[in-house]
């Protein structure tokens, strides 16, 4: 896994530009902050990301990857305020269930998501070296 750095581009906080990678690729659908059973335990923004970060680690595992395969994250969120204003208990979270893995992400605020209580969805793109 190549993270890819254009010269004289200010690096990236808490994600990449990009990345190139070789392997077997894993396609994880939106996960969002309920538990195996589709139950909610809450409706804080940062635990919601806990869990869903939670879902994605356990999807992965299924097919033998671990987070340090992710190559991209998608986060739709229906609150960009609330999302700013969780910061610091989500870059907790992450780096609690994905460490300091950090692959090309985008977050866009949406104007809601398939489940009422899902505050956040996150879906993943891993590559599985050979």
């Amino acid at each position: 896994m190549d993270f890819l750095q254009p010269p004289g581009w200010s690096r990236a906080r808490g994600y990449s530009n990009g990345i190139a990678a070789s392997g077997r690729q894993v396609f994880v659908s939106g996960m969002i902050g309920w538990d195996a059973q589709c139950q909610f335990h809450t409706d804080d923004f940062a635990g919601q990301v806990r869990q869903a970060l939670h879902n994605v680690v356990a999807v992965l595992a299924e097919a033998g990857a671990k987070p340090e395969h992710i190559v991209r994250m998608t986060w739709y969120v229906t609150d960009k305020k609330e999302y700013l204003a969780a910061h610091k208990e989500v870059g907790q979270a992450y780096r609690d269930i994905i460490g300091r893995h950090f692959p090309a992400m985008t977050a866009v605020q949406v104007a809601g998501l398939m489940e009422d209580r899902a505050r956040v969805e996150i879906e993943v793109t891993a590559v599985i070296p050979q």
